[in-house]
């Protein structure tokens, strides 16, 4: 009996090693097979489309604000070329500027654009009003690239093209209301108000940054 017991603990012991030996195998495996996966994730077509979308909808029009009434400094730039440039297309009334500020007017042709752009309108509490008008919106034609910076990172490149309110027409550097305003004026018009080629409808491209996201396995924009 005491022999048996022997033979019992020698075949034990010579299986142990072997059991460590096949356990650092699996392991590796499970190690190798890992990296091939992390290697061979993609990002699909469908999911650009979507990145693209999301990205697109995050960045919102673009939109232009203004104010009707007395305008006085500090609560807008009364001076500045977008009270001149909406006067030259016939929306506005403008009276004479003075230190105090300067007075606007809404035409009938102007209050018609506003409600055919959808502006937003806000009154203070000396009656003048505030408008937030969309110039254009960014359209989505297709993804045109999509590169694998590694496996937890991709670059989206896609393709859009401008949608212009009725407004965003009157912005566009083309326009003849645009025409009639000094270089320096449309200068100003571009690097603060939102003045642009919104009749251009040459494809424009932008990209984005996805990131991997390993708890719900998604690709999510990179914040």
């Amino acid at each position: 009996m005491f022999e048996e017991e022997i033979r019992m603990e020698e075949r034990s012991s010579n299986i142990t090693p072997l059991l460590l030996a096949a356990l650092l195998v699996l392991g590796a495996l499970g190690v190798v097979g890992y990296l091939i996966m992390e290697r061979a994730r993609t990002v699909s077509q469908q999911e650009a489309l979507a990145a693209a979308k999301t990205g697109i909808a995050a960045r919102g029009p673009e939109k232009v604000h203004f104010h009707v009434g007395f305008v006085r400094p500090g609560m807008d730039e009364p001076f500045d070329p977008h009270y001149r440039l909406l006067e030259k297309a016939g929306l506005v009334k403008l009276g004479k500027p003075t230190y105090r500020g300067l007075d606007v007017k809404l035409t009938p042709a102007g209050a018609a654009l506003l409600q055919a752009c959808g502006a937003r309108e806000e009154k203070d509490k000396e009656g003048n009003a505030a408008y937030t008008v969309p110039l254009a919106e960014r359209k989505l034609l297709k993804v045109t690239k999509v590169e694998m910076v590694n496996s937890r990172q991709a670059v989206v490149e896609y393709a859009w093209s401008w949608q212009p309110t009725p407004l965003g027409l009157v912005f566009d550097i083309n326009s003849q209301a645009m025409a009639k305003l000094p270089i320096n004026d449309s200068a100003v018009l571009i690097q603060k108000y939102g003045a642009t080629y919104y009749q251009d409808q040459k494809p424009k491209t932008s990209s984005l940054l996805l990131q991997w996201d390993q708890k719900s396995r998604t690709w999510r924009l990179a914040s």
